[in-house]
């Protein structure tokens, strides 16, 4: 197994009030946090951190990324971003070889969720995400026109078959650039890269992760996030 690593940084954590990417955990920032389990294992052979092109944070974060892991322009949606990275590593990725995408707002992979990821993903013909069933009961709300954060109930929904995508979400990188480009083209915007490869007949497998990999959304989430952490010892 040897895969690339593709992390979309560019947006601007609207959310959250700021770019959450550069919140801080500890001594270090979310974006680093979250990237340091694929430049730990040796599986992972290069990849593209995509940051805006006005990023002030670029030069430092260059200057302390190993050589064979690249700072390229980011775009204006995640699915920009992506294939961006994809295009700056053409010159050294293969048709064939494993791509991992993953969320500079996710820091809470363990290395254990990726090592299951890589397991079954690189057994599949298509690739794979990890990703939670979901819990909760589920709720398909009215189209009424409501007030912001209130609206009325319309329906109870099953959820033995409802799933939360998280990433990394690992395909092989000429199919996946294909799928991205061609939406891209087609005016489409995938919420991530598993849409994309559905939208050219394309499933991948939904490999369920056992432990907490937490999106950074609002600043609630950060101090989760750092919860998490602690307890593992990071």
């Amino acid at each position: 197994m040897r895969y690339w690593i593709v992390m979309p940084a560019a947006g601007a954590g609207r959310r959250f009030g700021g770019s959450k990417q550069y919140a801080l955990l500890g001594d270090r920032t979310v974006l680093e946090i979250a990237l340091q389990p694929f430049l730990d294992d040796p599986q992972c052979v290069g990849g593209s951190l995509l940051l805006a092109a006005d990023d002030p944070h670029r030069n430092r974060l260059a200057a302390g990324l190993p050589s064979h892991v690249s700072v390229d322009d980011g775009g204006a949606e995640r699915a920009h971003s992506v294939c961006n990275g994809l295009r700056a590593l053409e010159a050294r990725a293969g048709a064939g070889d494993w791509v991992l995408v993953h969320d500079a707002a996710r820091p809470a992979l363990s290395a254990a969720d990726l090592q299951r990821l890589l397991h079954h993903g690189g057994q599949d013909a298509v690739g794979a995400l990890l990703a939670a069933p979901v819990a909760d009961t589920v709720k398909r709300a009215q189209d009424d026109g409501g007030q912001v954060g209130v609206r009325r109930c319309a329906a109870t929904l099953p959820r033995e078959a409802l799933w939360l995508a998280q990433t990394p979400q690992m395909f092989r990188y000429a199919p996946l650039r294909a799928a991205l480009e061609r939406a891209v083209a087609d005016g489409r915007t995938p919420t991530d890269e598993a849409q994309a490869m559905e939208w050219q007949g394309h499933a991948a497998l939904l490999v369920q992760a056992q432990d907490s990999n937490i999106k950074i959304t609002t600043a609630t989430d950060l101090l989760l996030a750092q919860a998490i952490l602690q307890q593992r010892g990071v």
